[in-house]
């Protein structure tokens, strides 16, 4: 019987700095890996002074990002993991035309994103931000939420208008299905199904989706044409008291456009989860911009955060020595 070889990993680093703490990766997470597999050399920096020193030799990264002049010295690397879904940062020719494997999160963030989503779809339509706000003035304000449009409203039989069909839309789907909404969704390739939406388009129908929605999700990755997908023109299709929400990257919506919409009652509302430019400046006129609810870049948080993270990794890190296929390989060319 022929003997198996278990390949040795000459170093795997974990490089994973945050200003926001539950964005760090945990001391403990390079811990269990080195006790779970002990064939690796597990380097986790705790900050960005030895990573130019630390790459020269790595075979496996996990990193929000890297830089060109990275990847040309880290001539042994094979394969990055990014424990964020989105990648547009990767998208450099140093990388995409190498033959570095970049897998993502997209599995690990869905679930929790699409909670999220829900919870502002309720929010905008119960008007909860509005009653929290007179709630600090000591006001009574049935009447005053009432009168103002739009008004409060039922979920159940509204129609959810997604962007997106990854592992966040499609969880969006499932439980936008289960309150009893109707979903229509615009995908770049609707040949490969609905995934249980009522209705996909092409990209080319983009503007059907906009038009039919009262509530118009965001959760398409960053791409040349996902860009400001959110832009003037589009807002200008959606109905008058439609609100629009955005989970994915603040380039997708032209703010200056949604500002504008908003002020003059174009549409009826708007949840931004995500920015442009992050954190938002103090002076943004978007934290003053009317029936707009703002939340600091929360939708995919959860204490189980780095569990997941673990899992996800630990799984793609097991096919990978036994020579297997990865799970989450982004599409480089694509971007996503």
């Amino acid at each position: 019987m022929t003997q198996t070889t278990i390949p040795t990993i000459r170093k795997l680093l974990i490089c994973v700095r945050h200003p926001f703490d539950q964005w760090n990766a945990p001391e403990w997470f390079g811990e269990r890996l080195r006790r779970e597999f002990p064939q690796a050399e597990v380097v986790q920096l705790t900050d960005y002074d030895r990573i130019d020193k630390e790459i020269v030799d790595v075979e496996i990264v996990i990193a929000w990002s890297m830089r060109p002049s990275q990847i040309a010295a880290a001539k042994k690397l094979r394969w990055i993991h990014s424990p964020a879904a989105a990648v547009h940062q990767f998208m450099f020719p140093e990388l995409v035309e190498s033959d570095i494997v970049l897998t993502n999160a997209r599995e690990v963030h869905g679930s929790v994103v699409a909670e999220h989503v829900i919870a502002l779809i309720f929010a905008l339509a119960k008007k909860i931000p509005g009653s929290a706000q007179l709630q600090t003035k000591h006001i009574w304000g049935q009447q005053i939420l009432w009168d103002e449009l739009p008004h409060i409203r039922e979920v159940a039989g509204a129609t959810l208008g997604l962007v997106g069909l990854g592992s966040i839309g499609r969880a969006v789907v499932k439980s936008a299905k289960a309150l009893g909404m109707r979903v229509t969704a615009v995908r770049e390739n609707p040949a490969k199904g609905s995934d249980g939406a009522d209705a996909v388009f092409g990209a080319g129908q983009i503007g059907e989706v906009f038009r039919q929605a009262d509530y118009l999700v965001l959760a398409a990755p960053v791409t040349n044409s996902t860009k400001a997908i959110a832009n003037a023109e589009r807002l200008a299709l959606m109905k008058s008291d439609a609100c629009l929400i955005n989970v994915s990257r603040g380039e997708l919506v032209d703010e200056a456009a949604l500002g504008v919409a908003l002020r003059e009652k174009r549409i009826g509302g708007a949840a931004l989860d995500v920015f442009s430019k992050e954190p938002l400046a103090a002076d943004s006129p978007l934290w003053d911009t009317p029936n707009l609810l703002i939340t600091p870049h929360t939708a995919a948080l959860t204490e189980k955060l780095w569990e997941r993270h673990y899992a996800v990794f630990a799984e793609n890190l097991r096919l990978y020595l036994s020579d297997r296929p990865l799970l989450s390989i982004v599409d480089k060319r694509r971007g996503y």
